[in-house]
């Protein structure tokens, strides 16, 4: 059969495009794969806003609160702030409240809480350091308490330290007193509160002649003064190690928040509180 000039043209055309087709199927670049379904969930998750509940130490109440002010101005998460004394807050984890993160104002609840798996170990950080002072009411900053070894006067009828056996800056308070030869003579006028706060409001109030706490409890407040701090060696140092909660089901979000608490942004907030900031930096 004769092909007439015009078909066969037509013809040549279908070839052509055919060859075009079949050469972009075969050997161009393929198109991406679609990410593994539990790499998308992550992704889905570090957006999705969720809520986040801190348990801290009692005695970064202040600096906490201004940390989230800061925190939720840049992150799609919010926070529920939950404090205590450190021992009351591991007691809480222990029986299963809700916490995403905790904080706390000695190792040894930390610690306990590692040894029975209750928190994330890789997660762990030493987030700060402290001091000890001893601290008097303002209005009476005269009156004979001039440093730790004063305490054995008659100018001290009461002495409120937090509960040692709970609060940890009642167990420094305790170790600086045994170290200084203090913690027998002064047993007797012991007034043992629940946290550190309500030692500093013990003193501020007038209820009581002196008091121990932390540093940074005592800059938050005109109506103490610092009239001594624990020697070098008198405590363990005040380490406030950080981790996130084993039973956590937001995994992601505490992690941005624990990333958020080691950056140069809460350092500067920390420093400004009175804190010494030992966590490693990461940017934002």
């Amino acid at each position: 059969m004769l092909i007439t000039k015009t078909k066969k043209a037509h013809l040549c055309l279908i070839i052509s495009l055919l060859i075009i087709l079949l050469s972009g199927c075969g050997g161009g670049s393929e198109a991406p794969a679609a990410p593994p379904a539990g790499e998308q969930a992550d992704r889905q998750a570090e957006i999705i806003p969720q809520e986040l509940t801190i348990s801290a130490a009692a005695s970064i109440t202040d600096v906490l609160e201004e940390l989230k002010l800061y925190y939720e101005e840049k992150s799609v998460h919010t926070l529920v702030m939950n404090y205590g004394s450190s021992g009351a807050l591991q007691q809480q984890i222990e029986q299963g409240a809700p916490a995403d993160v905790f904080i706390s104002a000695a190792e040894r609840q930390m610690n306990a809480l590692q040894e029975q798996g209750l928190i994330y170990t890789e997660s762990r950080v030493d987030l700060l350091e402290n001091d000890v002072v001893l601290i008097v009411p303002a209005a009476r900053a005269d009156k004979g308490i001039q440093n730790f070894a004063s305490l054995a006067g008659e100018a001290v009828r009461l002495l409120a330290i937090g509960n040692p056996e709970s609060v940890p800056a009642g167990r420094y308070a305790k170790e600086a007193l045994s170290s200084l030869g203090l913690w027998e003579t002064l047993e007797q006028k012991l007034v043992l509160a629940k946290d550190v706060r309500q030692v500093l409001a013990y003193v501020e109030t007038g209820n009581v002649d002196a008091g121990i706490v932390y540093k940074t409890d005592a800059l938050t407040s005109t109506a103490v003064k610092v009239v001594d701090t624990a020697p070098a060696g008198s405590h363990v140092p005040v380490i406030y190690p950080a981790a996130i909660v084993a039973n956590s089901g937001k995994r992601l979000a505490a992690e941005d928040f624990m990333a958020f608490l080691q950056s140069d942004q809460a350092e500067e907030i920390f420093e400004k509180h009175g804190f010494i900031f030992k966590a490693g930096k990461q940017e934002q």
